[in-house]
């Protein structure tokens, strides 16, 4: 984890915890990836979008998320975004928004929230061993559970429900693939997929393949350092022999972790529009 997120920043400086201040869920970037923002940066207007941060209730606890949706829509189907490390800065609410204009409800929960403030880490080996590390997959498997519950009561369609996310949040895609029989559309952008098991994060994809029902769409790069490529191929190995025909992995070659971050050095544009259209036609396909 860290080694693929430190391989697709420039090195970066010491950002001061308490001088990095936002105003809201999905405005600014991570102070990690300061120092590494590229021009290319992609903008979409919350033009004709119910878009912002909204709060969703988790047991007693008031979880904050970024919600875009098509404005004055109502049924429209689930998409669960599932973020980087860096939490949901702009980037990730960009990709909201994106979704929205496509005609998905679109929320982006904050994951890491109850151990600290992803976005306030200037260090990214500090990031990953004071937050990152101590999210038990359990817990965010429950807020994603709340998470389409709280969808569904603000009108959108959760019987149509679809998961994307991003490295951290691609691992988490299949996770929750794997947890909740009621997606019916998954996309994880160069998630990790194998590896020890921990106390907090037992089980990895690979290891719950025969748990995963829906179809599940992966890209990855070819040349990302923290990905083997032999990970990606016994993982389509491993769907194929678990009866999940209609999952696909696509391998872009030469490309890095990160590929569709259009905000880092890493982003790739061929790769990441191509991701992107595959995306959003699988999207169409299953959650017609």
């Amino acid at each position: 984890m860290i080694e693929q997120e430190i391989n697709s920043l420039v090195p970066t400086r010491d950002f001061s915890r308490r001088g990095f201040m936002r105003t809201s869920v999905g405005s600014g970037f991570a102070a990690a990836v300061l120092p590494a923002l590229a021009q290319t940066a992609i903008k979409t207007p919350a033009t004709g979008l119910v878009a912002g941060e909204v709060m969703i209730p988790v047991g007693d606890f008031k979880m904050p998320a970024y919600r875009a949706a098509p404005q004055g829509k109502a049924n429209a189907p689930v998409v669960l975004l599932a973020s980087e490390i860096f939490g949901v800065h702009e980037y990730i609410a960009d990709v909201a928004r994106r979704l929205a204009h496509a005609g998905y409800f679109a929320i982006a929960p904050e994951l890491f929230v109850r151990q600290g403030d992803a976005q306030a880490y200037g260090e990214i080996a500090k990031l990953v061993s004071e937050v990152i590390a101590k999210v038990p997959d359990a817990q965010v498997m429950q807020d994603l559970d709340a998470t389409v519950a709280w969808a569904r009561g603000q009108g959108a369609d959760a019987t149509r429900l679809a998961i994307t996310g991003f490295c951290w949040g691609g691992r988490i895609t299949w996770l929750y693939a794997a947890h909740n029989p009621g997606v019916k559309a998954a996309v994880a952008w160069y998630g990790r997929l194998a590896g020890e098991g921990t106390a907090l994060a037992p089980r990895n994809p690979l290891d719950l393949v025969a748990s995963i029902k829906a179809p599940v769409l992966g890209l990855y790069g070819g040349a990302d350092g923290g990905i083997p490529n032999a990970s990606v191929e016994q993982m389509r190995k491993a769907l194929r022999e678990a009866g999940n025909q209609d999952s696909e992995i696509v391998l872009y070659p030469d490309m890095p972790h990160a590929f569709h971050a259009d905000y880092r050095p890493s982003y790739r544009k061929p790769a990441a529009d191509d991701g992107w259209q595959r995306l959003l036609a699988w999207f169409a396909r299953y959650l017609a």
